[in-house]
C-alpha cells in the first residue's frame, strides 16, 4: 500500500511491519466482504472480524466504514495506476490508441480478477469524494492519468489536457459500467466500443 496516497483516508499511517500487515488484512477483508454482503450490508465489526484484528485496532486507522472504503479505493488506484505504468513500459505502445488499449485492458482485468473491486474501484456508490476531500473521485482520477498520458502521448500538460482527460474518464466510466451490468466478464462489444469512443475523442482533441 502506498503510504502517502492513502494519508488522507487513513487516521495515523502504520509505521511498524506488524500494523502495516495489520491494515493490509483489514483492506483485504473489506474487498472479500464487500463481494459478499455489498456496501450497504457492510460492517465495521465483521471487517474486523474476519480479518482477525481487534475492532480497537481497526478504528485505530480508519475512523469509520467510509475511510475503510476510501483506504480501499485508493489502494486499487496504486494498484491500477503501477499496472497501467509497467504495462506501458513493457511494450510502449504508440500513442494514444496503445494507451487507451492498455488502460482500459488493465481496468477490465482488474474488474474481473480483483476481490471488491466491482463494488468499490476508485470510489462507491453515493461516496463521491473518497480519493481527495475537494475533489470528485473521476477529477482525481483524471489528474493521476493526466500526467501519464502527457508523457507518454507527447501532448502539452495543460488546461486543454486535463477536460480531455476528464471527459474521457466520464465517458469510460458509464460505458464500462453498462459493460458490466449484467455481465460479470464485461460485455466484449461494449468494451470494444468503449476503446473505440475514446480513441477517437483523444485522437481529435489531442492531435
Amino acid at each position: 500500500m502506498n503510504q502517502d496516497r492513502n494519508a488522507g483516508t487513513l487516521r495515523r499511517l502504520p509505521v511498524q511491519k506488524r500494523s502495516a500487515e495489520r491494515v493490509e488484512r483489514l483492506l483485504d477483508a473489506c474487498a472479500e466482504l464487500l463481494d459478499e454482503v455489498g456496501y450497504a450490508a457492510l460492517t465495521t465489526k465483521e471487517v474486523a472480524r474476519r480479518a482477525e484484528v481487534p475492532i480497537g485496532t481497526l478504528y485505530q486507522f480508519f475512523s469509520d466504514r467510509d475511510g475503510l472504503i476510501g483506504a480501499l479505493a485508493a489502494r486499487n488506484l496504486e494498484s491500477f495506476l503501477e499496472r497501467v505504468a509497467d504495462r506501458l513500459e513493457r511494450e510502449e505502445p504508440d500513442g494514444i490508441s496503445g494507451i487507451v488499449d492498455v488502460t482500459v485492458d488493465e481496468f477490465v482485468t482488474m474488474r474481473q480478477t480483483i476481490i471488491g473491486f466491482g463494488v468499490v474501484d476508485f470510489g462507491a456508490a453515493g461516496q463521491d469524494h473518497i480519493l481527495e476531500p475537494t475533489l470528485d473521485n473521476n477529477t482525481a482520477v483524471a489528474g493521476r492519468l493526466r500526467s501519464l498520458t502527457a508523457s507518454l502521448a507527447r501532448a502539452q500538460d495543460n488546461a486543454e489536457l486535463e477536460i480531455a482527460v476528464r471527459v474521457a474518464l466520464e465517458c469510460a466510466d458509464s460505458v464500462l459500467k453498462l459493460a458490466f451490468r449484467t455481465d460479470p466478464q464485461g460485455d466484449a462489444q461494449l468494451i470494444a466500443e468503449c476503446k473505440r469512443v475514446l480513441k477517437s475523442y483523444l485522437n481529435d482533441r489531442l492531435r
